[in-house]
């Protein structure tokens, strides 16, 4: 391995400041792990804008390099798991957050975090999809569990024009199910209508006022991305037996519930872990992602920055701005 790799470092200085830039640093830099991957590609999640930030809630020592994604070629390897020369793909677990994460040359990992690249896919397709495209993928794995079927109605999904709500439209309507999503950018919405939704709703246009316990039923499910009031209303709102899947909190982390919907009309709620979800499964949804539900579009849904161009992506991010995917380009393949 060479002596030295640059990656985008987050520090903290004596003062308490936080700075971030991409810098070399020496290999011997590398957290110690089982196999050693020479990333090709990486992408940005909100996640990651927070961690380039230094945010607490993230980043738990410093230095830091975020990524919670990262794809490419095993370089080093003490685990008869893994070869090298192997393409791989590592979401989320600790990779960007308590370990140096994806945006950097070489990133150092357990093997037991690994999956194996599919071989219907490209890695500039997995970091496409990404823990966003893999989070929706187990959101819609949710629906399928719990017996939604296709001719049911619309299945609700909010935060729609962000990286897991948009793939998440795609993902349902390609299996074959009527989506409804909901978005606050207007400027989405014929986007989100390609995507695959059947309707889409200002997020506006929602009254999530009310305090009564049960709503009128509109939807056999719904994958949410919110959190907070809205997804309170969603649940109120949700048909006798149907479920919803969620994984965000950017509307809020309390509910506002009784256990109404639940011993009622039998409403499932069902939380969606993407950082720990168990790698046997996480493996199987990857060869979903890459055969069965392999979405035609992949290359239009993202684009391409280098390490050196990240800045101005986290603020958009930041700001709320930001649409869809981008990926970072770290390596060559």
């Amino acid at each position: 391995m060479q002596k030295s790799f640059r990656c985008y470092q987050v520090k903290k200085n004596d003062q308490q400041d936080i700075t971030s830039c991409v810098e070399s640093v020496s290999s011997d830099s590398l957290p110690s792990g089982s196999v050693t991957i020479r990333v090709v590609y990486s992408s940005i999640n909100y996640k990651d804008a927070l961690a380039a930030t230094g945010h607490p809630g993230v980043v738990r020592k410093f230095p830091h390099v975020p990524g919670i994604d990262a794809a490419g070629i095993v370089e080093q390897s003490d685990s008869d798991q893994f070869a090298v020369g192997q393409p791989v793909v590592v979401t989320s677990y600790e990779l960007g957050v308590d370990r140096w994460g994806g945006w950097s040359e070489f990133i150092c990992v357990q093997p037991e975090w690994i999956v194996p690249l599919p071989e219907e896919l490209m890695l500039k397709e997995s970091m496409i999809l990404g823990t966003a495209g893999l989070t929706a993928a187990m959101c819609v794995s949710s629906i399928l569990q719990h017996e939604i079927s296709v001719d049911s109605g619309n299945v609700l999904v909010t935060g729609a024009s962000g990286g897991v709500g948009s793939f998440a439209i795609s993902l349902l309507n390609r299996l074959g199910y009527q989506v409804t999503a909901v978005s606050g950018k207007a400027s989405m919405h014929d986007r989100l209508i390609e995507l695959g939704a059947k309707q889409v709703i200002d997020r506006g246009a929602i009254d999530i006022g009310s305090s009564k316990p049960l709503l009128k039923t509109q939807w056999p499910a719904a994958i949410d991305t919110v959190g907070g009031s809205l997804l309170s209303h969603l649940i109120r709102s949700i048909e006798h037996q149907g479920c919803v899947a969620t994984c965000g909190n950017a509307g809020g982390t309390e509910l506002d519930l009784t256990v109404f919907p639940f011993i009622l009309r039998g409403v499932t709620l069902d939380g969606i872990d993407s950082s720990w979800y168990p790698i046997a499964k996480r493996t199987a949804l990857w060869q979903k992602l890459a055969t069965d539900w392999k979405l035609p579009d992949l290359e239009s849904r993202a684009k391409m920055i280098t390490l050196d161009q990240i800045q101005e992506t986290v603020a958009s991010l930041l700001e709320g701005s930001h649409q869809e995917r981008t990926i970072i380009q770290i390596g060559d393949e």
